[in-house]
C-alpha cells in the first residue's frame, strides 16, 4: 500500500484545497426576463378584479399563521396558475415538503406554466443533479443567488472568497400569475409547515392580492437579472443527468403517496377550504412592498442599500402608543439600545418576543443578546421569550402538539395600525450583511386582530423577563393558571447554558 508522505500529501491537499475554492461562473451569459404581465384573464386574474372591484388602490390580505395553511395555500395557488410562478427562496431541503413543492411545480410547468425558481444555495441541501432534472424542463428556468463555487469540496469554496460568500439573498416570496403573492418568514422545508412530528417553526406569512402582487414580482425581477444571479446550466458540466421522462417513471412510491397524504392534509386544511369556496373575507388596505438593494451583496454596506431597515426604523420613530416586534435573533447592539430607549422615551409601549435559550436554534446569537437584556429592560422595553414547549397542549385538544418549538416569525406591529411582515430578523446579519425584503399593510383590523392574539398568548406561552430588587434576571410564566418564576435561563440544561457562555466570544457583527 503506498505510503501518504508530507512530500506527496503537501501537493494533494492544494490540489483538493484549490478545487475547493473554485469560483461561481458569475459572467455566465443569461437572458432576461421579466414577470409577465396581461394575465387579468387567468382565472386568478379574474377572482382579484372581483375582489378589489371598487378599490383600485388597495391590495387584499389574509394571514397565514398556521403551517399546514401556508403550505397549502401554496399548493392550491400552484394548481390554478395559468401563466407564470416565481418563487424565491432562502433555503429548499430535499424533505416532504421540498419534493411535494417541486412535484407541483413540474406538473404547472407541465400545463406550460412558465416556472422562475430563485433560491439561495448556501443552506439549500438539494443536489444540484435535482436541481439540474427541474431545469431541465423547457418551462422551467432554475437560478441560485450567489453560488460561490460547486465543484471539490463544498465548504472550502467559502474559504477564498468569505467577504462575498458571507452575504446571503434572504427574501422569500411567492407570485402566481403575477396576480397573487405569499411573502413572509417561511422556507421551503417540513419544519416551516408543521410537518415534523417533534418539532416546529413557528412562522408567519401573508397572502397577497392586487397590485402589492405586481410590486412583488418587480422585486422579484430585480434579483432575478442581476449579476450574482446564476443560471443552473452553470453547473451542468459535469454531472450525469437522467430524462425527466424516466425520473417521473422511476419516482419512489413511497414518497409519491407521502406526498399525496401531506397534499390532502394541507388542501383539507379549514382556511383553505373556505378560501376556495371563497368565504374568507380578506384585509383590504394600501400597502407597500420595501426590499434591500441586491447591490448590497457586492459593496460595502452603506444607508442607501439598507433600504429595509431605514424604512422600518422611520416608521417605529413616529409610533405614538405601541409597538409590538416578533423577532427569532435579536442583537439590538449598543445603538439598537439608544433607539429603543428612544421610544420608550416617548411614552409608546414597545414589547419585543423572541426564542428564549431553550428554542433558539442559533445558540450564538442567544449569547450576543443576552449581552443586552439589562440595558433593554434599563431602556423600558418590555421583553418575552418563548417557551421551547409552548406547544404542548393540554389532553384532548386536537391541534398539532410538539415537543420543541423555535420561534420564526418576523413582524413588526405599529399602533395596532400598520403590520410589517416580511423575512428581516433585528440582527447584525440581517441589517448589515444579508438582502431582506418585506410587506407593510396598513388596516388597523388586521393589526389589531394579530395584536390580540400575541397578547392573548403571551402570558402562557412565554416568559416575561424582569429585573428582581437586585437586579437579577426572572423569568415569569403562567402555567394551569398558576404564576410561576425561574431564576435561570428556563428550560435549558447546563450543557446548553455552558456552550451559549462559550459563543460569548462569537463576532457580534456576524450573527
Amino acid at each position: 500500500m503506498h505510503k501518504l508522505t508530507f512530500k506527496t500529501f503537501l501537493p494533494v491537499a492544494l490540489a483538493l484545497f484549490l478545487t475547493g475554492c473554485a469560483t461561481a461562473p458569475l459572467d455566465l451569459p443569461k437572458t432576461h426576463s421579466e414577470a409577465l404581465a396581461g394575465t387579468g384573464d387567468t382565472v386568478l386574474g379574474k377572482g382579484v378584479a372581483g375582489w378589489t372591484a371598487g378599490r383600485p388602490e388597495q391590495s387584499g390580505f389574509y394571514p397565514l399563521s398556521k403551517g399546514l395553511d401556508a403550505l397549502g395555500a401554496r399548493l392550491a395557488l400552484i394548481d390554478r396558475a395559468e401563466r407564470t410562478i416565481d418563487a424565491q427562496y432562502f433555503l429548499m431541503k430535499p424533505d416532504s415538503a421540498g419534493r411535494l413543492f417541486a412535484g407541483k411545480l413540474l406538473e404547472a410547468a407541465d400545463r406550460g406554466v412558465r416556472v422562475r425558481l430563485l433560491l439561495d444555495d448556501i443552506f439549500t441541501t438539494v443536489k444540484d443533479d435535482g436541481f439540474i432534472l427541474l431545469n431541465q424542463h423547457p418551462n422551467i428556468e432554475l437560478r441560485l443567488f450567489n453560488p460561490v463555487g460547486r465543484g471539490g469540496l463544498y465548504y472550502l469554496n467559502y474559504v477564498g472568497h468569505f467577504k462575498l460568500a458571507n452575504r446571503r439573498m434572504h427574501n422569500k416570496s411567492f407570485t402566481v400569475d403575477n396576480q397573487v403573492s405569499i411573502v413572509g418568514g417561511r422556507n421551503i422545508a417540513d419544519e416551516y409547515f408543521e410537518l415534523l412530528d417533534d418539532a416546529e417553526f413557528a412562522d408567519f406569512d401573508m397572502l397577497a392580492f392586487g397590485p402589492v402582487a405586481a410590486e412583488i414580482s418587480t422585486t422579484f425581477d430585480r434579483f432575478w437579472n442581476h449579476e450574482l444571479s446564476v443560471p443552473m446550466e452553470a453547473f451542468e458540466t459535469d454531472k450525469e443527468t437522467q430524462d425527466l421522462a424516466t425520473v417521473r417513471a422511476n419516482a419512489d412510491k413511497a414518497a409519491i403517496e407521502a406526498s399525496q397524504t401531506i397534499y390532502g392534509r394541507a388542501l383539507a386544511s379549514p382556511l383553505i377550504r373556505e378560501m376556495l369556496e371563497n368565504r374568507v373575507e380578506p384585509y383590504f388596505a394600501t400597502s407597500r412592498v420595501i426590499t434591500d438593494d441586491p447591490d448590497k451583496l457586492l459593496n460595502k454596506v452603506s444607508d442607501d442599500q439598507k433600504v429595509l431597515i431605514t424604512a422600518l426604523a422611520g416608521l417605529l420613530d413616529e409610533a405614538d402608543s405601541e409597538v409590538i416586534v416578533v423577532t427569532p435573533y435579536f442583537i439590538p447592539g449598543k445603538s439598537g439600545v439608544e433607539f429603543w430607549r428612544s421610544i420608550t422615551g416617548k411614552g409608546v409601549r414597545v414589547v419585543i418576543i423572541t426564542n428564549s435559550l431553550a428554542s433558539n436554534n442559533h445558540t450564538p446569537v442567544h449569547s450576543a443578546y443576552a449581552r443586552y437584556r439589562h440595558d433593554m429592560l434599563d431602556a423600558g422595553v418590555e421583553l418575552y421569550e418563548v417557551r421551547v414547549d409552548a406547544s404542548k397542549l393540554p389532553e384532548g385538544d386536537t391541534r398539532p402538539s410538539y415537543d420543541s418549538l423555535t420561534l420564526h416569525t418576523k413582524l413588526v406591529l405599529i399602533d395596532r395600525r400598520l403590520t410589517f411582515v416580511g423575512s428581516l430578523n433585528l440582527d447584525p446579519r440581517s441589517i448589515d450583511i444579508n438582502t431582506e425584503a418585506g410587506v407593510l399593510v396598513e388596516n388597523s383590523a388586521l393589526a389589531g386582530r394579530i395584536g390580540e392574539k400575541i397578547s392573548e398568548a403571551l402570558p402562557s406561552f412565554t416568559y416575561r423577563v424582569t429585573e428582581n430588587e437586585k437586579g437579577r434576571l426572572r423569568w415569569t410564566v403562567e402555567i394551569d393558571g398558576k404564576e410561576v418564576i425561574e431564576k435561570n435561563e428556563p428550560q435549558a440544561g447546563g450543557w446548553l447554558r455552558f456552550k451559549a457562555w462559550l459563543y460569548r466570544a462569537a463576532p457580534e457583527s456576524q450573527l
